[in-house]
């Protein structure tokens, strides 16, 4: 027991490590990314396997989560994993990114950057469509670019996290709903959904404790609004982030291949670009929050096992020694 809970302390702790190593030195150079680089395995892989058909698609995922999975396992640290897994500075580099050049009165700086941020046709978006997205994809990318990976790792350590990764990639690549991947990527899409399904609902549990004085619109936000979002998970992150807030997201959304109509997600005036930097801080608070629950279980979990009664002695020889005694 004493044993486990040293592991289980190490894998918090080396989850906020991660986190935090993040913050201080942001993500590596695209050459040697080892996500990138796993995309670019994946990408090649994809036309030899390709196949309209359901089956094969559940063979790719599974064949690019195994791969994370061995990846993490090599790596070891639970620290690195996250680090490398996590991009929660990037994701707030970019959001502002956005806001300056549509402060700016810059519209196409703004729609160059984008991409960065969402999978939505920039061309069709106005400048309040573009803020909207803006928002929504922190809301939507602090569940997987920061609580998802530092979960995963706290608690599968660094295969979990590496795999967790892998899932969350393929799901951008192929867990699309038009005719190429609606069966090829079925698997790959489901497979980030279940993984992203406690962490987005831990994520609404941070923005209640970011904001308390909003936790009960957050939280009827989330109940009222998120189910009849098409996601299960960036509903109720968008949902919370809507209601903290005090804004309305959703709404009619154009992806290059398909227009999708979404549900409003909470209530008040439709966002402005002042509200980009209102996510992005809240965003901020949630990851600083985390880090800070994931170091306190790691201390006491570690003081759980450094005060942990010893193994009880062998039954006979406790026998032999009341029988000597006698």
């Amino acid at each position: 027991m004493t044993a486990t809970r040293r592991r289980t302390s190490r894998r918090l702790g080396g989850a906020a490590a991660g986190l935090l190593a993040d913050r201080l030195l942001g993500e590596p150079p695209t050459a040697w990314h080892p996500v990138a680089g796993f995309g670019r395995v994946m990408t090649r892989l994809e036309p030899v396997m390709y196949r309209d058909d359901r089956r094969v698609g559940v063979a790719f995922a599974a064949v690019g989560v195994g791969a994370g999975a061995l990846a993490g396992r090599a790596a070891g640290s639970t620290a690195v994993s996250v680090a490398v897994a996590s991009s929660g500075r990037l994701l707030r580099q970019t959001a502002r990114a956005v806001a300056a050049a549509l402060t700016r009165g810059d519209v196409d700086a703004a729609r160059a950057v984008l991409p960065s941020l969402v999978g939505r046709d920039p061309r069709a978006l106005d400048p309040p469509r573009i803020v909207a997205a803006t928002v929504e994809s922190v809301a939507e990318n602090t569940v997987d670019a920061v609580v998802a990976p530092a979960l995963f790792r706290a608690v599968l350590g660094a295969p979990g996290a590496a795999a967790h990764r892998a899932a969350n990639t393929l799901d951008a690549m192929v867990g699309h709903p038009d005719v190429r991947y609606q069966r090829f990527g079925w698997a790959g899409a489901h497979l980030d959904d279940v993984a992203a399904y406690v962490p987005a609902r831990v994520t609404a549990l941070l923005v209640c404790a970011a904001r308390p004085t909003r936790a009960a619109d957050v939280l009827h936000a989330v109940r009222r609004d998120a189910p009849a979002h098409p996601s299960p998970n960036a509903g109720v992150a968008e949902a919370a982030f809507a209601a903290a807030l005090g804004i309305e997201l959703g709404g009619p959304t154009r992806y290059p291949t398909h227009l999708e109509h979404r549900p409003r997600l909470g209530t008040g005036p439709r966002p402005s670009v002042a509200d980009i930097e209102r996510a992005v801080r809240l965003a901020d608070e949630i990851e600083w929050l985390l880090v800070v629950l994931l170091l306190a279980a790691a201390l006491v979990t570690a003081r759980g096992a450094s005060g942990a009664s010893p193994p009880p002695a062998d039954h006979a020889a406790v026998v032999r020694t009341r029988k000597g005694s006698r």
